[in-house]
């Protein structure tokens, strides 16, 4: 077997843990089965994560850093905000309906770790990361096109967070993953009534927030 450096192999055990528990479900995933996955040895296993917490904590990470990415490079500066948003809240919507057992997975694993003794831990950090990724996706946008929320990025971040948690879920539930335009628009017209323009140009002709289709939503 060749070697490898351990942040790679661990990237490596990381990713067929989420293959094996998105396709056998978190609580008949086993160590062994994904080494297996993975086509390692246990000893290499138990060598990457001294525990079985490190290891649901790596996939919670990864499983965010998946549609981050997309998320991340979709939101880079369109003629107006409200194009911007929209095409990364689109970004999400659509890694979620390309890999809908890997969200699926995301819920399984809170109600793993509330329910077990010791994990706890892991279902606040996961909730936690949620809202720290829309906090760094707020702060790419605002430095990208010159914004700031009329709310504090903290209070926008959690609601984001809460709100894209729970329309996964109802996709999910209900099956219609793909019928989600109406409820993009909606939450990308609140994002939009939220930012306001910084040091803007004289008259602000030339911001883009002034040539946004759609006036500002205030709540």
């Amino acid at each position: 077997m060749a070697r490898m450096p351990s942040a790679e192999r661990r990237r490596q055990l990381t990713e067929a843990a989420i293959r094996a528990m998105t396709r056998d479900g978190v609580a008949r995933t086993t160590t062994r089965s994904i080494a297996a996955e993975a086509g390692v040895s246990l000893s290499v296993f138990h060598y990457c994560f001294a525990s079985k917490q490190a290891l649901l904590e790596s996939v919670i990470e990864a499983i965010t850093a998946h549609y981050i990415t997309v998320v991340r490079e979709a939101i880079r500066p369109k003629p107006t905000l409200r194009e911007t948003v929209r095409a990364g809240f689109q970004a999400y919507w659509d890694h979620v309906c390309d890999r809908p057992g890997e969200h699926m997975l995301t819920y399984e694993l809170t109600q793993y770790a509330l329910r077990r003794p010791g994990f706890e831990h892991l279902a606040r950090r996961q909730y936690e990361l949620y809202c720290e990724t829309y906090e760094e996706l707020l702060g790419q946008l605002g430095r990208d096109m010159r914004l700031a929320p009329r709310v504090p990025v903290t209070v926008l971040a959690r609601y984001l967070a809460a709100m894209t948690d729970g329309m996964t879920l109802n996709a999910l539930v209900l099956g219609d993953a793909r019928a989600t335009a109406d409820l993009l628009d909606l939450v990308t017209d609140h994002v939009v009534g939220l930012m306001e323009p910084v040091d803007a140009p004289p008259g602000g002709a030339d911001h883009p927030l002034s040539a946004d289709p759609l006036p500002a939503t205030r709540w």
